[in-house]
């Protein structure tokens, strides 16, 4: 069986051995220099030049996102997205490129960053892309819009590029494509038609109560029992006001309140996470959570608590004529037998925004780059954001390289 490491023509263009230390030099120096959401100055600089340097004409857009365009000729006009933010993460892959870097959150807090998500392998791919679609004018024409997106992790980097003017300043394409690597072996391609990735929503929910001493509990109104009944009654809306048949999640994630064990504060807040699989059950779930935090403060003699939305993440839908026509590539350049029919996960993504903006298709799809034994015996290698996650540098340069070849082929190169 052939796989992903093969370095057989995919759609016509040829990865050299040269080319491929070439990316894995560019995947390394990225993983190394991870940056948090929005904070991505380096990484925006390191792919301006490389793309100054492949002659390919580039924006800034979302402050830390970069677009380049590549014209060759007559054609579609074809998006094709890599996020490039890193995550809050203490690495412990032991790599010798392992990332030492650190950043500093919105409150001011010092972190250490990582790229445990995979983002550097998304950018790389996506270079590797442009620089072989450059050197390949004979074989493809149109233009490609390469999105280098910031804050993918915070939902914060679609929505800011597209605030940015990005669809009036570049070409406005006719769909946009979008892959992410994951803890699948190599030579493995995850598609389906319909929602890739479900919508999220955070919340900060803020419970006021009266401050008393611990002894005078009748003097006070305390916000940590109200927060607690929240908390608990929270977890009923899945199994109680929802079908069986749908999927949804709903996760307090921090829990907050007082100072001393003989004071009962004056607040407590908590966070909640919402994982829906549409639009029609996002409203379901988040008017039940307003509806359970009022009634609990009202039984608690509370006033209404306050309600922060930190940030939501979008539809990320997968076009059916799209996809059956991107997977019909794939099984072209890499055997049906790479294809993984992918089921609905709740992880969420928000590349669903470039395309819904301005009303086209979307396709997003998941690559692997892990050795096939990691995964005998039921075992798996460590997925997105821990830690641990390592993809194999070699079979994440090469596999997302040709995965994206083969994806933005299907509309530059064939008919």
């Amino acid at each position: 069986m052939t796989t992903l490491t093969d370095t057989r023509p995919t759609a016509g263009i040829t990865l050299t051995e040269p080319f491929i230390e070439r990316y894995l030099e560019v995947y390394k120096h990225l993983h190394a220099n991870p940056e948090l959401s929005a904070q991505e100055f380096r990484t925006a600089e390191y792919i301006e030049e490389h793309l100054n340097a492949l002659g390919i004409e580039s924006f800034r857009c979302g402050k830390t996102g970069v677009v380049g365009i590549l014209r060759n000729g007559d054609g579609p006009v074809i998006g094709f997205r890599a996020d490039t933010d890193g995550l809050p993460i203490s690495e412990q892959t032991g790599l010798d490129y392992a990332s030492q870097a650190t950043g500093t959150l919105p409150d001011g807090t010092t972190v250490p960053v990582m790229h445990g998500c995979g983002h550097d392998t998304h950018v790389a791919a996506s270079l590797a892309l442009a620089a072989l679609l450059k050197a390949s004018l004979q074989l493809w024409s149109g233009t490609l819009v390469l999105i280098f997106q910031p804050g993918e992790e915070t939902a914060y980097g679609a929505k800011a590029m597209i605030d940015d003017g990005l669809w009036d300043r570049a070409p406005k394409p006719e769909v946009v494509l979008a892959q992410h690597v994951m803890p699948l072996a190599e030579g493995k391609l995850l598609i389906r038609s319909g929602h890739m990735a479900s919508l999220a929503d955070s919340w900060k929910i803020t419970v006021v109560g009266r401050q008393s001493h611990g002894s005078q509990p009748e003097k006070s109104i305390d916000p940590i029992v109200a927060a607690a009944a929240m908390v608990l009654r929270l977890q009923t809306i899945v199994s109680r006001e929802l079908a069986p048949s749908t999927p949804a999640v709903v996760t307090v994630g921090t829990f907050h309140a007082g100072l001393k064990e003989n004071i009962i504060p004056e607040s407590a807040e908590f966070t909640v996470n919402v994982r829906t699989p549409d639009e029609e059950t996002r409203a379901v779930v988040l008017a039940a959570i307003r509806r359970i935090v009022s009634a609990e403060a009202a039984a608690s003699r509370a006033p209404e608590p306050l309600i922060e939305e930190l940030n939501n993440f979008p539809r990320c839908y997968n076009d059916p004529e799209a996809t059956a026509r991107v997977a019909t590539a794939f099984a072209a350049d890499f055997g049906s037998e790479a294809l993984v029919e992918a089921p609905l996960g709740m992880g969420s993504e928000d590349a669903g925004w470039l395309s819904d903006a301005i009303g086209v298709p979307g396709v997003f799809w998941g690559f692997g780059a892990f050795e096939p034994n990691l995964f005998e015996d039921g075992a798996s290698p460590s997925g997105n954001h821990s830690p641990f996650f390592a993809p194999e540098a070699r079979l994440a340069v090469v596999g997302g390289t040709r995965a994206a070849l083969s994806g933005v082929l299907a509309y530059l190169g064939r008919n």
